[in-house]
């Protein structure tokens, strides 16, 4: 029997280490239950943290974490899934193939960026999505330092006024200070739709959220887009036209590709509809989690969003129940009442709030402090200690916030 996982990011990892948890409980060798990761490197790419500096270092190894627990990396790209012949076909190194036969099929795809099409866009534009993305935005503010300099050069505009483009926003000023210098007139500017700043955060959370932009110096223009980006800068969706050097776009998520495989319905996201245990209910023996699954997360109407918040606990749930079936023992339905929001806002500190409602609970340097425990410590693998890590992926503890 064997269990294939596609994707080795937040779900992906916690879906690993579940299944071998589960299978290791029934005594089960793993060369009777085979538990098979599929991702182009043993990776996790730290995700939430690609709105800092230094993005290459936003990363930490899971091949020996995955050796300590008898799980299979497998390296290469999925490119097709055929759920009729429960077969995945793998691009591995130097253009070979790899057809990998499954029993149960955990889809552990991710997001990405949605990048509309916005003239100018794909030329101009940067962001903080995929690892890749952070680091040649990283190179080009390190490049603004050998330009002339000029408003231009000294201005940043953020698309996007949710979580992903504040975070990339508030930290700015910081980092181009220490690339232009302390006295460098800078200009960052956030643009959203929206008629308001962070409209997902809470009427209680949008003061302080204003007060952290005012005191770092960042405007905003609400309730325009981007209309097109040039080598110049941007024009708003009202005419204004914005001189700038980089523009990073941070506006809106959708299901990875490859889930359109999967003959099944999907959200306006792209996202797989799934069943409380994370069941693909048109695709037998097929499970998708993390930002691949729209799955409800109680009985009250909440659904997880695209976070790795509910990634971690989803893919859980998700490797537990994928081995389940095959053991023959019962599964679990997901569940995940517990939601906490904890924002990044530079110098300004940072907002933790919880529950749906959005409860502000933490501000400032308190909020900051826990901000950074969780960007450095809660969300990177568990050691590579075969009882510690089997240990770290119970189902009804991931993410018990």
């Amino acid at each position: 029997m064997r269990i294939v996982i596609i994707g080795a990011g937040f779900a992906g990892m916690y879906a690993a280490l579940s299944a071998a948890r589960l299978r290791d409980i029934q005594g089960a060798p793993p060369d009777e239950l085979e538990i098979a990761l599929v991702a182009p490197e043993p990776t996790l790419v730290v995700r939430p943290r690609l709105y800092e500096p230094n993005p290459e270092t936003l990363t930490a190894p899971l091949q020996d974490v995955l050796e300590a627990i008898d799980v299979v990396y497998i390296r290469g790209h999925a490119e097709t899934i055929d759920t009729k012949s429960r077969i995945v076909e793998v691009a591995a190194a130097e253009g070979t193939r790899k057809m990998l036969s499954y029993d149960r099929l955990v889809v552990a795809t991710g997001s990405r960026l949605f990048r509309p099409n916005v003239p100018g866009l794909a030329e101009h534009g940067f962001s903080v999505d995929q690892l890749d993305d952070a680091i040649a935005l990283d190179r080009h503010l390190h490049g603004l330092l050998n330009r002339p300099a000029s408003k231009a050069r000294n201005t940043v505009v953020v698309a996007g006024g949710g979580f992903t483009g504040i975070e990339a926003a508030t930290e700015l000023p910081s980092r181009l200070r220490k690339i232009l210098g302390k006295d460098a007139q800078l200009r960052v500017v956030i643009v959203d739709r929206n008629e308001t700043i962070a409209p997902d955060m809470g009427a209680g959370s949008r003061p302080i959220i204003e007060e952290a932009l005012r005191k770092l110096g960042i405007e905003t223009r609400l309730g325009v887009g981007v209309a097109s980006l040039d080598k110049s800068g941007v024009t708003l969706s009202n005419g204004e036209q914005i001189e700038c050097e980089t523009v990073i776009w941070a506006a809106g998520m959708r299901a990875a590709p490859l889930t359109a495989q999967i003959p099944a319905e999907r959200d306006q996201f792209g996202r797989l509809l799934v069943d409380r245990e994370l069941r693909v209910p048109s695709a037998s023996g097929v499970f998708a989690t993390g930002d691949a699954a729209r799955a409800a997360c109680d009985d009250v109407g909440n659904y997880a969003l695209m976070s790795c918040q509910h990634a971690t606990r989803m893919g859980a749930f998700a490797g537990n129940n994928a081995a389940a079936e095959l053991l023959g023992v019962p599964t679990r339905p997901y569940h995940q009442k517990a939601y906490v929001t904890c924002l990044d806002l530079g110098e300004a500190g940072a907002l933790f709030t919880r529950g749906w409602e959005r409860t502000v609970e933490m501000v400032g340097d308190v909020a900051k402090k826990t901000k950074q425990e969780i960007n450095t410590v809660w969300i990177y693998p568990p050691k590579a200690e075969r009882a510690a890590a089997l240990a770290s992926a119970d189902p009804e503890r991931v993410t018990a916030l």
